[in-house]
C-alpha cells in the first residue's frame, strides 16, 4: 500500500479548564439532558442522576460532547473518541497551567481557528 492509499490519522488534543458560575444551572441542565435521553437504561439513568447531583464535573460530563467539534467537518471521520472530566485546583499565575510550556508558537489572544 502506498502512502496516497493510506487514510491519516491526527490525533486533536484540547484541554478546557471551566469556572462553574452556578453550580445549580449547570446540574439542573445536566440533570434535564440525562431525563431526555430516550435511550438511556433506567439503571444507567438513576446512576447518572445521582453522580451529577454529587459532582460538576459529572455534570459536564454529561453536557460535554467533544465529538461535536468535528460532527460536521468535511474532509474526517472520527475513528475513536474519549474525554473524562475532574475537578482541579487551578491557579492562572502557576507554571504549572503554562499553556506555552508544550506548544511554543501559542500567543496570548492569537486566533487558533
Amino acid at each position: 500500500m502506498n502512502p496516497s492509499d493510506t487514510s491519516r490519522y491526527v490525533r486533536l488534543r484540547v484541554d478546557l479548564v471551566l469556572e462553574v458560575s452556578d453550580s445549580d444551572a449547570l446540574i439542573g441542565a445536566a440533570l434535564a439532558h440525562i431525563k431526555a435521553d430516550e435511550f438511556m437504561p433506567d439503571e444507567e439513568r438513576a446512576h447518572a442522576e445521582s453522580a451529577v447531583r454529587e459532582d460538576e464535573s459529572e455534570a459536564l460530563a454529561y453536557l460535554v460532547d467533544p465529538t461535536d467539534l468535528v460532527a460536521e467537518l468535511t474532509g474526517v471521520e472520527l475513528a475513536q473518541a474519549s474525554w473524562s472530566s475532574e475537578p482541579v485546583e487551578y491557579d492562572p499565575e502557576s507554571l504549572e497551567w503554562d499553556l506555552d510550556e508544550e506548544d511554543g508558537d501559542f500567543e496570548e489572544g492569537a486566533d487558533n481557528a
